[in-house]
This record gives structure tokens, sequence and C-alpha cells, in this order.
């Protein structure tokens, strides 16, 4: 069975490309994504994925350790820090994982947990953006480093 997730923190192309890095994730989608809780739409994906794979509590803490989940900076309408769920259980569950990686961070998280409530793709051109550009210098400055964090702290999680 596949379950999904919406996670949102920082630009799309970079959280696209971390969580299509992954084993048991099994296809992202790219675009903004709005909640029930707050209409605007933010830059986000939606992860498609096998929980015998994967579990949500990793791809949490991934997403945690890979944006900045605890600044609440001038771009969080646009880079709203989220896990966008898609019923009541994945919402219980997302609150208790937030409550327990909370400790192993020196700021409060930011992160909020908020029902999914719609989604818009992003432009055919701009999918798949790092793996089809790698050499670009935004995949370089940007995502790149990223893509290092996630190596050295979960690299027996990447494909």
């Amino acid at each position: 069975m596949i379950n999904k997730i919406g996670l949102g923190g920082s630009c799309h192309w970079c959280t696209e490309a971390i969580f299509q890095s992954l084993k048991g994730v099994h296809r992202v989608e790219q675009g903004w994504i709005s909640a029930k809780e707050s209409p605007a739409l933010s830059e986000a994906v939606i992860v498609h994925f096998d929980p015998n794979q994967i579990n949500l509590k990793i791809l949490i803490e991934i997403h945690l350790r890979t944006h900045s989940a605890t600044s609440n900076h001038s771009l969080r309408t646009k880079y709203r820090s989220a896990v966008y769920v898609f019923d009541a259980i994945q919402h219980t569950e997302s609150i208790l994982i937030l409550t327990e990686l909370q400790p192993q961070f020196d700021k409060p998280l930011i992160t909020q947990v908020l029902y999914f409530d719609s989604f818009k793709l992003n432009s055919e051109n701009y999918l798949d953006y790092y793996y089809r550009n790698p050499e670009k210098p935004f995949c370089k400055n940007v995502i790149d480093p990223k893509l290092k964090i996630l190596r050295a702290q979960f690299g027996n999680k990447i494909k």
C-alpha cells in the first residue's frame, strides 16, 4: 500500500530532489499546497511512499533537517513550514513525531501540522528540476548542500 504526505518549508525544487532520492518513495509531486486552516498556496510537495520501506517519522525527520524548521523568516508565506496530512490518524501521528523530535533542536520547531486542502502541480519544465538540471547554479548552490546533509545524516535511506 502506498501512502502520501505533503511537506513544505523551502523551495519545492529542493524538497522534490530530497524526497526523490529516498528508498521507499515512489513519486514526488511538486507544486503548491493549500491547507484547510490556511488557504493561501505555499510551495510544497506530495510524497507518495511505501510505509513498509520508509516510515512517516523518518520522512518528517528528514524534512525538518533539510529546511529551516525553526526559523520564522519573512518568506514563510511562500515557504510555509508544514506537514500536510490527509486524515486524522496522520494528523495525530505527525504531531507526536514533531513533539518527539523537538528536543533534538536548539530552538522551537515552527513546523505546523495542517490538513491538506488542494494542490496545484508546477509547470512541466520545472518538474524533476534537480535531476534534469544538476549543473545549474541554483542546483549547485542551494540543492546540493541540502543533499549533502541528506547523505551525511540519512545515507542508508538514499536510493
